[in-house]
């Protein structure tokens, strides 16, 4: 069982950065494929990120070069580092974790965050 809070969301102008943060309960989060997946209104849950527990890290083509994740396995944390923020980045983020299956597919991920609000005005 893992169990995941996210933290760092709020509202910035579009050019901005925010970090999400999520942290993890549970003894083996290292084993752990970690994923971002966002969720706009009035849009389904689509793939942002995912870093394996090798910390090889996969992106959605809508944000490669302005988001970075990366993962703290001695803090159970997983980060998202995002930068030149744009309106379309707003959404409720999540995080997920997951042993196995396709990295960007939401299906394939076992256990999910409450999810934080990100908001970036124009």
């Amino acid at each position: 069982q893992v169990q995941l809070v996210e933290s760092g969301g709020g509202l910035v102008q579009a050019g901005g950065s925010l970090r999400l943060s999520c942290a993890a309960g549970g003894r083996t989060f290292s084993m752990y494929r970690m994923g971002w997946f966002r969720q706009a209104p009035g849009k389904e849950r689509e793939f942002v990120a995912a870093i394996n527990w090798n910390s090889i890290t996969y992106y959605a083509d809508s944000v490669k070069g302005r988001f970075t994740i990366s993962r703290d396995d001695a803090k159970n944390t997983v980060y998202l580092q995002m930068n030149s923020l744009k309106p379309e980045d707003t959404a409720i983020y999540y995080c997920a974790a997951g042993r196995g299956g396709d990295f960007s597919r939401s299906l394939h991920y076992d256990y999910w965050g409450q999810g934080t609000q990100v908001t970036v005005s124009s």
